[in-house]
């Protein structure tokens, strides 16, 4: 104890370059901790992109290429499911919901989807959260109203009551715009976090009546074209649709109904399970997710060796206070276990700081991190693996502290007290 007490108080008789010390590893701690922090709820929150949903549902193609067309709005689909083939697992007795999906169209770059009231009512996200409009109202009868993602509403500075008009395709710049038929903004939803910000969300009605007059891929031209107050009164019924997610009533039988969806006999459909594909995809991403943890780990290891530099810096000219302690009993092992101490009391107040620092962090930036980019970083006590971090670190501090602890050792038998002051 004693040496601890003489340890704290040689520390404190240099404790500005004590206090840089600590505060360079206590910034490497605190990154390395929130790395791996924002690291595991990446991870939680790109696999509850979507939730509540037990199968998608979209043409035979890979499992990869169907979640990112339909949950995360990226690529293209190979083909469309017809209409009847959707109504027909949508009325299966194992199914409790279905959400239709159509894709295909865009406005500034935005995606743009065609679905039906069930997505506002079913689709979930997170942790088993709901969507919510933050204004106005889902769209209704008129099939030319359209409900904004959060992002596409702050981006474009849209509010309700405006116009915009859809563009052919997905490209940033259309050349074929449906000008003739615009639409009103009527909701915004509530930010989420994920592809349903960057999202329009329109009526499969109002996806029919926008091509309702389009042959061959092409608008039609001249009396050939069909105004929007026509169309409002014609059958706009789909006859196809990109993919469509099912809720059904037992997890039990969710393998039992994908077996059944990908050997229907009425058209080449393909059922994934979204858990599962999206740890498939997360896999893929798996090698800049370590790349950024070794890094933090340099980061650390750069503020553990800058202590070793400080005390070995601080080491010779120290050699009077030795020969001091040497002269009055001390032993070689002493000064040694002092250096050890010293560099375990800098690395232990680091983590601390470190520790505390992340936690400052997360308690300022919480609320930002998770509406701007889905992440829910909780104020919780860190888990087992950042505790064994921790310690890691702190076993680091001790073994790198035996460097300038066996100078000492090694100056203290050879000086005694003959050294010249």
């Amino acid at each position: 104890m004693y040496l601890f007490r003489l340890a704290m108080a040689s520390l404190a008789n240099r404790r500005f370059t004590a206090t840089l010390t600590a505060f360079a590893i206590a910034l490497s701690v605190c990154l390395l901790l929130a790395v791996e922090r924002v690291r595991t709820e990446a991870r939680a929150s790109f696999a509850s992109t979507i939730s509540g949903s037990d199968l998608i549902v979209g043409a035979r193609s890979g499992s990869v290429n169907l979640l990112l067309y339909s949950v995360f709005r990226i690529g293209n689909a190979t083909n469309n499911i017809r209409w009847d083939s959707f109504e027909h697992f949508a009325s299966h007795p194992k199914v409790k919901w279905a959400i239709p999906m159509s894709l295909g169209d865009s406005h500034r770059g935005y995606r743009v989807m065609g679905t039906t009231e069930a997505y506002f009512q079913h689709y979930q996200y997170g942790r088993q959260q709901h969507l919510a409009l933050a204004d106005g109202r889902a769209f209704a009868s008129d099939p030319f109203e359209v409900v904004l993602g959060a992002e596409v509403a702050q981006a474009l500075h849209y509010t309700l009551g405006e116009q915009l008009v859809l563009a052919h395709g997905v490209a940033a710049v259309s050349l074929v715009k449906h000008d003739d038929k615009p639409f009103t903004v009527v909701g915004i939803l509530q930010r989420t976090g994920t592809p349903v910000d960057r999202t329009l969300h329109i009526s499969l009605g109002g996806m029919e009546a926008i091509h309702i007059d389009w042959q061959n891929g092409m608008p039609a031209r001249g009396k050939g074209r069909v105004s929007a107050e026509q169309a409002r009164n014609m059958d706009l019924k789909p006859q196809a649709i990109t993919a469509f997610m099912l809720g059904l009533n037992s997890k039990i039988s969710t393998f039992a109904v994908q077996r059944e969806i990908n050997e229907f006999r009425g058209e080449p459909l393909l059922a994934i399970l979204p858990g599962v594909a999206l740890q498939e995809l997360w896999s893929l991403m798996g090698t800049a997710e370590k790349a950024l943890f070794v890094v933090s780990l340099f980061v650390v290891l750069t503020g553990l060796i800058g202590m070793l530099t400080a005390i070995l810096t601080s080491l010779n000219e120290r050699r009077r206070e030795m020969a001091i302690l040497r002269s009055v009993g001390a032993r070689p092992w002493h000064i040694a276990s002092l250096l050890v101490l010293e560099a375990f009391a800098l690395a232990l107040a680091g983590v601390t700081a470190g520790l505390g620092l992340l936690y400052l962090g997360i308690a300022l930036a919480q609320g930002y991190v998770q509406a701007n980019y889905g992440l829910y970083l909780p104020l919780a006590w860190p888990s087992e693996y950042e505790w064994a971090l921790m310690g890691a670190i702190l076993a680091a501090a001790v073994l790198m502290g035996s460097v300038p602890a066996w100078r000492a050792y090694r100056q203290s038998l050879a000086d005694g007290l003959s050294i010249r002051l």
